[in-house]
């Protein structure tokens, strides 16, 4: 079997603004399907949730982002009627809970990066990226399968320094992870990049599912309930049986990771 992680990011990778409590926190997120799987159950999931409440259309395929959703931006702007709201949010919660997933999550604290490592630092956005493909590559192992890593595009220069990133982990393996352990379960020495615009159902499923479980992280990491709003009920059901963790069911260190 074969197996991808997409891959979606919140915040930001820029260690000069660790300092400002609005861009402290980095996380990367992998949300890993079967590909077969996502043909038959994943793509018609994601495109009948968005038949159904905003009449999308094959031919101008509405692409679901969570900011724009959240910001109820045309074609959203129909979540503004509190009963199409609540109709969308009961499916949405619905989907997430009834797709077969796996989750990866890692956070990364700029400003501790920051004052940790004075001369030696690892561009954040590249370690987490490491942190969640080790994690892939030893769950595809325990699955005796293989699999790839897409990631949302986020522009030329930034895409061609992590397929640089990515290629050199696959070449070099990980402080965790022997390269012929990375290159056997990997398929592909490169990243695949992919703007939201391609209407890939994985990369929108990820989009959807960051930012809550950056959320779910963060509270947990600081003693905190989760929060009692969409947010809160998508890491209820990411923790009942997404996240990745051991066979005592830890997901600290499995499906999820705080770093550094």
């Amino acid at each position: 079997m074969k197996y991808r992680m997409y891959v979606d990011e919140v915040g930001n990778s820029d260690l000069r603004a660790s300092r400002d409590p609005n861009h402290r926190y980095l996380s990367l997120t992998g949300v890993v399907c079967e590909l077969d799987y996502v043909v038959t159950h994943v793509f018609p999931a994601v495109e009948q949730l968005k038949r159904t409440h905003f009449g999308a259309h094959p031919d101008e395929p509405i692409i679901l982002h969570r900011k724009e959703v959240m910001q109820r931006k045309p074609p959203f702007d129909k979540l503004k009627d509190p009963t199409v709201d609540a109709a969308f949010t009961g499916d949405l919660t619905s989907m997430f809970a009834s797709l077969n997933y796996v989750v990866f999550t890692a956070v990364i604290d700029k400003l501790e990066y920051v004052e940790r490592y004075k001369v030696w630092r690892y561009d954040p956005y590249h370690y987490c990226l490491a942190v969640i493909v080790e994690r892939f590559v030893q769950w595809v192992e325990r699955q005796n399968a293989v699999g790839d890593v897409m990631a949302e595009s986020r522009g030329g220069g930034e895409d061609m320094r992590l397929k640089t990133a990515f290629t050199e982990m696959y070449r070099d393996g990980t402080e965790y992870v022997k390269p012929g352990i990375i290159q056997a379960r990997l398929t592909s020495k490169e990243l695949k990049v992919s703007p939201k615009a391609q209407n890939v159902a994985g990369l929108q499923l990820a989009d959807l599912i960051a930012y809550p479980s950056y959320r779910a992280t963060l509270c947990r990491r600081q003693g905190k309930p989760l929060p009692e709003d969409m947010n809160g009920t998508v890491a209820t059901i990411l923790e009942a049986s997404k996240y990745d963790r051991s066979s005592s069911g830890r997901i600290e260190g499995w499906g999820r990771k705080w770093l550094p």
